[in-house]
This record gives C-alpha cells, sequence and structure tokens, in this order.
C-alpha cells in the first residue's frame, strides 16, 4: 500500500531530504578574486593625505588623487594629479555603488585599474570604484564589512573570533530590552548591580556615536531618535589595543601593536612589556581575522580587547589609514614609511623586492613614540600655553598646537570633538612616556 502524504511529510523524511541537499553543498562565505586587473597602470588615492601622496611620489608610482573640490587649489600649485568628486552623504551603500558609475567612468579613461581608500567614509567608494574596475559586485559587498559594524560582527564571529553579545536596534525600546536580557543572563537584574552596555552608531569612525549605558535612565538621558538606528553590545573588559596590520598575498607583512594609554586622547608605539607579551596571541587572532574577512591586500586596522585570562575578544576593524597619529609614531620608532607601506600591500602588482625595501621583516624598535591630542577644554580661547617643563623634558619630541585663528569652540557633540593639535613624545623608557601623555592630558594647552 503506497504512503500517504502525512507519512512522507514526517519529520524523519523530511530530514532526510534536507541532508541530502546538504550533501556537496558549498556553504560559508563567498570567496573574491582580489587580483588587479592588467588593464589601468595608475593608482586613484580616494581622500586626501599629505603623506601619503610624498610617498606614492617617492615610490614613483603613477597616481590622481580623487577628493574635494576644497582640495583642487594646493593640488594644481604643487602639480599633484587630481579629479574633484564630492561624495555627498548617501543615504544608503546602495547608492555608493550607483553613482561610482560616473567616477568609474572617468577614471577608467585617465588609465586608471585601482582604487585605494584613505578615510573611513571613502572604503565604500573604493570599493563601488574596484567592483567595478574587477567586474565583480561582490568586492563592493566586501568592502562594506569594513563599514557596517554588525555586518563586520557577524562576520568575525562565523570566523570564529569571540565577540560580545550584540544586536541592531531601531529605537530606545529595543535598548531598553537588550539591556535587561543582557543584566538576565548575567543574573544581575538589580540595577545598581548592573553591566554597562554601548550604544554605537552603525558605520561612523572613532568615537562618534558612542554612549556607554549604565542603567535604563541612561537610554532615556543619552540617546535621541537622531541616533538610530543603531548597534548595542555588551560590556568587553579588559585591555584595549589597536593592531596595523599591513598585508599582502594573505600574509603578515608587518604586525604593529598600539598602546592606549589613554583611550581617545593618547597611544604609544610599540606598547609597554605588559601588553607586548601578548604578541604571539595577538598574532593569532590576526590571522584568524585574515582568513574569516578573506583579506588578501591591504593594511587594516582591528581592535582586541585582552582579559586577565589571556582571551582576546574582537572588537572592530578598519580598511583604512588609523586616526590619533599611530603611523607617525610607528615611523618614528621603526624607521620604515607606513604610509608607502600601505599602499603598497593595498597593490596586488606590488612586487617582493619592492616591499622587502619598504616593509623589512624584521625590526628593534628604538625606544617608544606616544602622542597625546590636544581638546580645547574653555569655549573661548586666544593663546596656546605650553608649559616650560614639557618642553624641557628630554622625552619631549615636538607639538603641533598653533595659534587659534578663531576665538569660539564649536562643539560636535560627537566624539571627541577636534583636536587642536598634537604633542609627541619620545624615548627609552615606557613608563616614563606613559606618564608624560597622562600627566599633561587635563592641562589647558589653549586659554
Amino acid at each position: 500500500m503506497p504512503r500517504t502524504n502525512t507519512e512522507t511529510n514526517t519529520f524523519k523524511s523530511t530530514n532526510q531530504q534536507d541532508r541530502k541537499r546538504m550533501n556537496g553543498r558549498e556553504v560559508g562565505p563567498l570567496r573574491i578574486t582580489h587580483e588587479r586587473p592588467e588593464i589601468g597602470k595608475k593608482i586613484a588615492l580616494i581622500g586626501w593625505s599629505i603623506p601619503s601622496i610624498e610617498a606614492i611620489q617617492q615610490m614613483g608610482k603613477e597616481y590622481i588623487i580623487v577628493s574635494h573640490e576644497d582640495f583642487k587649489p594646493y593640488a594644481e600649485q604643487h602639480q599633484v594629479p587630481f579629479l574633484s568628486w564630492d561624495f555627498g552623504k548617501p543615504k544608503h551603500y546602495q547608492e555608493v555603488y550607483e553613482r561610482s558609475r560616473d567616477l568609474f567612468d572617468q577614471l577608467r579613461s585617465l588609465d586608471v585599474g585601482l582604487a585605494i581608500p584613505i578615510f573611513e567614509e571613502t572604503v565604500e567608494w573604493s570599493g563601488a570604484l574596484n567592483a567595478r574596475f574587477r567586474n565583480d559586485p561582490s568586492v563592493f559587498e566586501h568592502s562594506i564589512l569594513f563599514r557596517d559594524k554588525a555586518m563586520m560582527k557577524r562576520r568575525a564571529h562565523l570566523g570564529g573570533l569571540k565577540v560580545g553579545v550584540f544586536e541592531e536596534v531601531e529605537n530606545k525600546e529595543e535598548v531598553h530590552r537588550f539591556f535587561k536580557r543582557v543584566n538576565q543572563s548575567l543574573l544581575k537584574t538589580h540595577k545598581d548591580h548592573a553591566d554597562p552596555i554601548h550604544f554605537k552608531a552603525l558605520n561612523k569612525a572613532g568615537a562618534a556615536g558612542h554612549r556607554m549605558i549604565f542603567s535604563e535612565e541612561d537610554i532615556d538621558q543619552k540617546l535621541t531618535d537622531d541616533n538610530f538606528p543603531g548597534l548595542v553590545e555588551s560590556h568587553l573588559p579588559g585591555i584595549e589595543v589597536s593592531c596595523e596590520v599591513f598585508i599582502h598575498q594573505g600574509e603578515v607583512q608587518f604586525l604593529n601593536i598600539t598602546e592606549y594609554v589613554l583611550l581617545g586622547y593618547s597611544s604609544m608605539v610599540p606598547p609597554s612589556a605588559a601588553i607586548e607579551q601578548y604578541r604571539a596571541i595577538i598574532l593569532k587572532e590576526v590571522e584568524k581575522l585574515i582568513e574569516a574577512f578573506d583579506i588578501q591586500y591591504g593594511m587594516v586596522h582591528p581592535e582586541f580587547f585582552i582579559t586577565e585570562k589571556e582571551e582576546v575578544y574582537f572588537g572592530e576593524i578598519a580598511y583604512r589609514i588609523p586616526g590619533g597619529h599611530i603611523f607617525e609614531l610607528i615611523q618614528k620608532v621603526y624607521g620604515f614609511n607606513p604610509f608607502g607601506a600601505h599602499l603598497l600591500c593595498c597593490d596586488p602588482h606590488s612586487t617582493k623586492d619592492e616591499l622587502r625595501t619598504h616593509i623589512p621583516k624584521e625590526l628593534k624598535a628604538d625606544g617608544h613614540a606616544g602622542s597625546f591630542m590636544v581638546y580645547p577644554k574653555k569655549k573661548s580661547v586666544s593663546r596656546v600655553h605650553i608649559p616650560s617643563d614639557l618642553e624641557g623634558h628630554p622625552n619631549f619630541d615636538k607639538h603641533t598646537l598653533y595659534k587659534p585663528t578663531v576665538s569660539k569652540i564649536q562643539d560636535t557633540g560627537e566624539g571627541y570633538g577636534n583636536h587642536w593639535g598634537t604633542v609627541f613624545f619620545h624615548g627609552d623608557d615606557s613608563n616614563e612616556i606613559s606618564r608624560l601623555l597622562t600627566d599633561y592630558v587635563d592641562h589647558d594647552f589653549y586659554v
């Protein structure tokens, strides 16, 4: 007697059919082709960076700068190949891809075959252009992994890296729900003992859009409707460090570890011995990250948290030059130009000889270099005030503070605001450099 439909739709038979469907099916992330096409000799730098321009000139590469119209007079004065472009403020990533067609056509006619992003907001533009150069839209989608914080955390999680619990949120009610769920899971239902959570913008750089939430009251006081959509994440305990990883053909050419002496203000390269001891486990996580994100070429700027139990948690990752003058610190102590190394690693056509020349494999640091960014503390200022004991200290290197051209300080309300110059130190004792970076951070340099 033939089986009835109810018999053929049982869990057992359906499950067996589903398992057969999975046999031989390729699952997991799509691997993309990172190779640069043979046509198009020139490199387009998307954004504006004087050190990057100087580096590509010194290496004798053919290039063109794509940036805002405001930089055109400088480019013309200094004979820098330049193409003006209005990046605007696209509402979604697909708009970037659609608008990139016109820019691609212009660059293609100028014999460009590769786009390299310089700062955060140009990562997706470079991805869109490279997708068109390679005739592969997935190259653009790959670039979004480095911009959308939710996507990058999911990708890291799928790749076996440790991440916090996170969700995308559309309103305050969803933040309240996440805050309660996290603390229920930790058995901390009493608000006096609640664990904090973090609210983050989905695609902004640095601390912009970041809020720490210690209580349900904080949600209503610190967040507005303008902050949404966003991402919420459980708190990751431990020491936060950044890495600057130079990669070519999927292999680490150079790994720098930066210590955040005071997050948002000061950094030190290389880190103190207390952090340097974790280099081996950080390198292991970096290699896992390269595999998880399918990174073959470029320089990435991931951030990690290291717990007391020597566990490493993934924070986030960027595909552009780091902020906080980290490249200047690397150049000071390691003696090579990271701006040039960045460009070489982004280019699949770079040769092994070029890489060896510009990125020495084994490097011993010349002491420790540190810097802290200066933010005006008053709403109106008139002059620079630099303590004599600072400039007289043997570890003082230089500063870039300048006489104010405006008296009133505009508060951006996001991140740490705009810094008004940087103070640099260099010396052999990491403890002394750390002390200097900490002692002067509260000084009023603008009065």
